[in-house]
């Protein structure tokens, strides 16, 4: 069916052959829907069109949600758990039949469920999964369903509010199996990946339990829950990821993996105790939230050919820095997934694997058993490889090792956390590894950053005032002729004014000028000041072009390119 809708939407000219081959391609490491892949590698701008050309195979209506006002009475004819377990949505009701917006209308189940528990005859019409979320967030009350959840708990289950003594572990067992106590996790779990979260904390306090999802880079408090619950959620926490729900004094580490939908996504979780009680924090790992197409990252023209240039060299050493979350695993995933074909043995170390790639040979670094990135990179040497990635250089025998690849024939990619791309070079050199292997081995250097992008439903105009000026340090002159925008907040962004990120970056390629600069000794000033005068663009250079294209605000390009020379 995905063959045939895209043969479909290629002949009507929506898209061309090459956009199609790339989201099939990209369809066999992601198992996502052609039609989301298609939306989200750019081809589509506008994800309504291929639910119009789906339902034109299934002979079915096409219906635009976002161009309606739906009624609150009907939408609610469909319980909640099933709308968001589904992706359904009621739309009208007349006498009998009631129209249900739909992102899978193959699911004959679901229809047959739906008739059943509303007792109307069901005519279906197909929408987007991403405007069905939408619309099920905006008429159902989140709030009053964990409430429910809630109050259900309280009359099945006897936990009592135990602040200084925690339950036995024979009281835990029996308590994390109840069923809604399950459902209260799995809501959290289930709202966090819906809202498109990157994390989930779930904090223990004096007397209070705090959960947050952090979206977009930044962390979201959500309704509290009853500090009494906090033994029994942590344990059933730990039983999902098959850790220790004995172990209380150790940090402890597990991988949860669940079924959205069609979709399965990856949860890696970490146990720490706390002085209250254990912090939990989930990072979700969900394959359709990874975009590794290089051209969508954000890079300028000038930088992505620089970048895209120094991936395509037979040998040497490619650094990516910046700090945690900055972006930079996509950004190295991206590059390789570029470079995977039949004809090159690509291998990478990380700690964790995130995503899993068809075609790579991905190594998990177990440093408690001696597997090191330094031990996989020296047995890596001895398997052929063309292309090596290593999660991370942490220390000088890793650099040494890396190095020393790069300079006999093999192309490896790496990363760091430095603030620029300049003192890359210093921290290397820190590192113990002689300058004159860093600057004969290092080919390109980048540092990156994420910063958020203004909702585009609620985005304004904003005034440019003397603060403004002053604190981007541009004169009136240097902002003439420019519009800078910001989010006021709405219901599509959750009142925040932003809604996705892009990346800024630092794209450093070592030319020989560099090179030889390197080797004389050069300060970190005047590398930055050489490979600006070679094109380069600053972390903060690049983020004032986010500003003047009206993606980003003037506090993210402040806070994003702050303590820059």
């Amino acid at each position: 069916m995905a063959i045939e809708l895209g043969k479909m939407l290629v002949k009507s000219g929506k898209i061309t052959e090459d956009q199609l081959n790339k989201a099939l391609e990209l369809q066999k490491s992601t198992n996502g829907k052609l039609g989301e892949i298609l939306v989200r590698i750019g081809a589509i701008e506008d994800e309504n069109i291929i639910s119009e050309f789906v339902g034109k195979q299934l002979n079915i209506g096409a219906l635009r949600l976002t161009d309606i006002d739906l009624n609150p009475d009907v939408v609610k004819l469909i319980p909640q758990d099933i709308a968001r377990k589904f992706n359904v949505v009621a739309v009208s009701k007349i006498s009998k039949s009631l129209i249900v917006a739909i992102s899978d209308p193959n699911n004959i189940y679901v229809l047959d469920a739906i008739k059943f528990i509303t007792g109307c005859n069901i005519q279906p019409v197909i929408s987007p999964e991403s405007v069905i979320q939408k619309a099920i967030d905006t008429y159902y009350d989140d709030r009053g369903a964990l409430d429910t959840i809630i109050k259900e708990i309280d009359e099945e289950l006897e936990i009592v509010d135990t602040s200084d003594d925690l339950p036995e572990e024979q009281d835990l067992q029996a308590q994390v199996q109840d069923k809604p106590l399950v459902k209260l996790v799995d809501s959290i779990i289930a709202d966090a990946i819906r809202l498109g979260a990157s994390d989930i904390h779930f904090e223990c306090y004096e007397k209070r339990i705090r959960v947050r999802y952090r979206v977009d880079g930044t962390l979201h408090e959500k309704a509290p829950i009853p500090f009494k619950y906090r033994a029994a959620i942590v344990s059933r926490m730990k039983i999902m990821a098959d850790l220790d729900i004995s172990e209380r004094r150790l940090p402890q580490d597990g991988r949860i993996k669940i079924k959205m939908g069609e979709r399965t996504v990856d949860l890696r979780v970490s146990v720490l105790p706390t002085i209250y009680g254990e912090k939990v924090v989930m990072r979700i790992l969900d394959p359709r939230s990874l975009m590794v197409d290089l051209t969508k990252l954000g890079f300028p023209s000038l930088a992505l050919k620089n970048f895209t240039k120094a991936i395509n060299l037979p040998y040497g050493m490619i650094l990516v820095t910046g700090p945690t979350g900055s972006g930079k695993t996509t950004t190295l995933y991206s590059a390789l997934k570029t470079l995977n074909t039949p004809d090159v043995n690509i291998m990478t170390a990380e700690d964790p694997v995130e995503f899993n790639f068809d075609g790579i040979n991905q190594v998990l670094v177990r440093s408690n058993i001696g597997l090191t990135f330094a031990a996989a990179l020296r047995s890596f040497l001895r398997q052929d490889p063309d292309i090596i990635m290593v999660g991370e250089i942490r220390d000088g025998e890793t650099a040494d090792i890396a190095i020393k690849a790069a300079l006999t024939g093999h192309l490896v990619f790496s990363t760091l956390h430095t603030n620029d791309a300049p003192s890359t070079i210093n921290r290397l050199v820190d590192m113990g590894v002689p300058i004159y292997l860093v600057a004969a081995s290092t080919k390109l250097i980048m540092a990156q950053r994420m910063v958020k992008k203004i909702c585009s439903y609620c985005k304004k105009e904003e005034k440019i005032t003397p603060e403004i000026m002053d604190m981007l340090q541009l004169s009136s002159e240097q902002l003439k002729d420019i519009k800078i925008f910001k989010g006021t907040g709405c219901n599509e962004c959750n009142g925040t004014g932003y809604q996705g990120r892009t990346g800024i970056f630092e794209v450093m390629p070592i030319s020989s000028t560099i090179e030889k600069m390197i080797v004389g000794g050069a300060s970190t000033a005047e590398i930055r000041h050489q490979a600006i005068k070679e094109g380069m663009l600053t972390l903060r250079m690049a983020a004032i072009e986010k500003l003047k294209q009206g993606l980003t605000s003037v506090e993210q390009v402040i806070a994003q390119s702050s303590g820059e020379d």
